[in-house]
């Protein structure tokens, strides 16, 4: 790690990050360690959703020969090692001989991908689920083309440049309960760079009589509800009578009436635990994942099998205890040294590889069924029209400049798409509204079940110089309970600490917050649609509170704010049968898939899961 000396001090952000790429080539000769605008689909609605900003409430490899499945465990049960970055004067030695190569005319040409010679496959939506299903589409030999109506590739696991720190704008983790993610990391060559969070945890921050304060989030739930009613970190949040009433559940009767029909996360909690429970811990982990009220939540989407453990087990305690005991080992979340970002890179790498056509700004218009052995028309709109209609950062007039130049990298320039294309198969991988506008072309009985918007979200980035927080004195952040009245935010990500990679990047002194915006409170929710300098004031102030500590405009290197307008779709009760209706109509035309968080869930590990799922099934 560099020393302190070699770190940028206070300075506008410009000058923090020429300092701090200079700092860091000279720390690279001895010992230095390194490390899109969301656009999905046919609209600025995310397909993928950001994850909660807290450890353990969003959503590792060894080198080796390890699979990627076996990864994460692997990271989990050691400290995530440096990742060591090549020499810069090593760098530099290696691109002039490239350059000295290709002058001599000895540097092979790269060859031009072969384009398959298969049926037609368009995708709709260029997010995570649309690109996942557009590489098992072209695996199965189909031609592709994804069409994306923004500027840029990724949805919500996207990337953007701060103080000269390039960050995840969206997404930062990924769940392990599925080894789907990692699974998918692994074919795409970054197996061996998941890593998994530092062990400080993620804090609460609640009202407790006429305080507010912080502590750290029990260790032993799931969603928040208690594995252990009487722990100590229980009894602190919910006060010794709330600890008392949870305690019940575990002497208390359960009917076998807790399985039948619907119910609300909420409804379970309160009926097993009470009200201070599911205030105090089950809302701000919920609120924070999926910006959303629990009594609102299908407890079947949420938590799968939790009705079931807990008729089993006799109490909702027990049940959390027993599922606890029997997920895979190791944290509950991962990401990938350099962010989840790369991930996104990844796949357009690979699909370009294998011939796919990837469409930027290229907004889908309508979509019918055309009778015949072509399938589906897919009518697009004007260039120009879709340039418009969708732009890379929705809700941000302006971008850094820096911002742009590393955006290019995951914009994909292609000539201008036609006007109709006809498709033996379509994948929908847009957000719900978006989709089942395009269905109801295809079948009007898709109409009736066109989901509300889901929930908007600013998330507010700041890199400071703060030596104070080098301890991370509240663990890798913090969850907001609705009853904290002096907070607007939800949650806050103290990233330094929470992963190692970016903690040396950013070097000693520096650190990465991000809060995130759009609580359930309705004053603070009018925060998501502040501009951006208020934002930043409201950051400084929340952050402040927080952390406990003072942070000011003066320890500031850069700041960024990143819009999702309705990114988070949620659940209600009764999802699982709405979804079944909805695939019930998609199975009656034949090359028709519908994929993405509206249907999945929120989550990576929910998308990815089952777009592989649905397309594989199908990829015939």
């Amino acid at each position: 790690m560099p020393n302190v000396e070699e770190q940028p001090r206070r300075g506008s952000a410009n000058e923090a990050g020429t300092a701090r790429r200079a700092a860091g080539a000279a720390a690279d000769l001895d010992d230095g360690t390194s490390a899109g605008a969301p656009g999905t689909g046919n609209a600025p609605v995310a397909d993928t959703p950001p994850a909660a900003d807290a450890d353990g409430t969003a959503e590792a490899a060894t080198p080796g020969t390890a699979t990627p499945a076996a990864a994460v465990a692997a990271a989990a049960e050691k400290a995530p090692a440096k990742a060591r970055r090549t020499p810069v004067a090593s760098n530099a030695a290696a691109h002039a001989m490239r350059l000295l190569a290709r002058a001599r005319g000895t540097e092979a040409a790269t060859p031009a991908p072969a384009v398959p010679e298969g049926p037609l496959a368009v995708v709709i939506g260029g997010g995570i689920s649309g690109l996942v299903a557009a590489r098992e589409l072209a695996t199965s030999g189909h031609r592709v083309q994804v069409h994306e109506a923004s500027a840029a590739f990724g949805g919500c696991v996207g990337v953007h440049e701060v103080a000269g720190l390039r960050l995840d704008a969206g997404a930062e983790s990924f769940a392990t309960r599925s080894t789907a993610v990692a699974d998918l990391l692994g074919e795409l060559g970054l197996g061996d760079d998941i890593v998994t969070p530092e062990p400080g945890g993620a804090w609460l921050y609640l009202k407790r009589g006429s305080e507010n304060t912080a502590q750290p989030l029990p260790a032993t739930g799931i969603l928040g509800i208690p594995g252990d009613p009487w722990a100590e970190e229980v009894r602190s949040a919910v006060g010794r009578a709330g600890a008392l009433r949870a305690a019940a559940d575990l002497i208390t009767p359960v009917s076998k009436k807790i399985t039948e029909g619907t119910m609300s996360l909420g409804a379970l909690v309160r009926s097993r635990m009470g009200s201070a429970v599911l205030e105090n811990l089950v809302t701000p982990v919920v609120s924070g994942v999926h910006s959303a009220d629990p009594d609102t939540l299908d407890v079947d989407a949420i938590a799968p099998g939790l009705r079931a453990a807990v008729l089993k087990h006799g109490s909702l305690a027990r049940a959390v205890a027993a599922m606890r005991a029997a997920a895979p080992a190791g944290s509950a979340v991962a990401s990938v040294v350099g962010g989840m970002n790369r991930l996104t890179a990844a796949l357009l790498e690979d699909l370009k590889s294998a011939g796919v056509e990837l469409h930027a700004n290229s907004r889908v218009e309508a979509l019918t069924a055309t009778g015949d052995p072509a399938g589906f028309r897919v009518l697009l709109a004007a260039p120009a029209v879709a340039d418009a209609a969708a732009p890379a950062r929705p809700g941000k007039a302006e971008k850094h400049e820096k911002q742009e130049k590393h955006e290019k990298a995951a914009k994909v320039e292609t000539p201008a798409a036609p006007r109709e294309v006809l498709a033996e198969r379509v994948v929908v991988a847009t957000g719900g509204p978006v989709a089942v506008d395009l269905l109801a072309g295809v079948d009007t009985a898709f109409a009736v079940h066109r989901p509300a918007p889901g929930a908007g979200i600013s998330l507010v980035t700041l890199v400071i110089d703060k030596p104070e927080l080098d301890d991370a004195p509240r663990g890798t952040g913090l969850l907001v309970a609705p009853t904290a009245d002096n907070v607007g935010a939800k949650a806050l990500t103290h990233a330094t600490a929470k992963w190692q990679w970016l903690g040396d990047e950013s070097g000693p002194g520096s650190h990465v917050l991000r809060l995130s915006y759009g609580r359930l409170n309705d004053v603070a929710s009018a925060l998501v649609n502040a501009d951006d300098a208020s934002l930043r004031n409201a950051a400084l102030a929340d952050a402040s509170v927080l952390l406990g500590m003072e942070i000011t405009a003066g320890d500031v290197l850069g700041f960024d704010v990143v819009r999702y307008s309705g990114a988070l779709p949620f659940a209600t009760t009764g999802h699982a049968a709405r979804v079944a209706a909805i695939r019930e109509i998609a199975s009656a035309h034949p090359g028709l898939e519908l994929v993405g968080a509206w249907l999945a869930g929120t989550g990576l590990a929910s998308v990815v899961n089952d777009t592989r799922k649905r397309l594989r099934i199908t990829a015939s």
